[in-house]
């Protein structure tokens, strides 16, 4: 116990800048309009390619022995690629929602 709280007071002011951070990002996001909530959103989730770029440096640097390391990096990859991609698709169905729809074209006769 006595080593945590050793560590907490020697990484005092990194805890109070993520805990600023936190009530930072809940008053941003608190205020963002719930129509342009969708693209920011897929647009941060296409940033987390900068994710995949550092696994893929980690696996890479990781010595063959090194099992979880290997592990991590690998589901860092593939969790990653799943956010870039689900990110690409939740913005390419809302940009669809606002395309104009062609009406059917109906028979002059009829």
């Amino acid at each position: 116990m006595e080593n945590f709280l050793s560590w907490i007071y020697g990484h005092q002011e990194y805890i109070y800048i993520v805990i600023l951070m936190v009530f930072l990002g809940i008053e941003v996001i608190g205020r963002v309009p719930s129509v342009l909530h969708t693209p920011l959103m897929s647009g941060a989730n296409a940033i987390h390619g900068v994710v995949i770029i550092g696994a893929i440096i980690v696996m890479g640097k990781a010595e063959s022995d090194n099992y979880l390391a290997l592990i991590l990096g690998f589901l860092a990859v593939i969790l990653g690629t799943l956010n870039v991609v689900g990110g690409f698709v939740v913005t390419d169905r809302m940009l669809e929602m606002f395309r104009k729809k062609e009406k059917p074209q109906t028979p002059k006769g009829a």
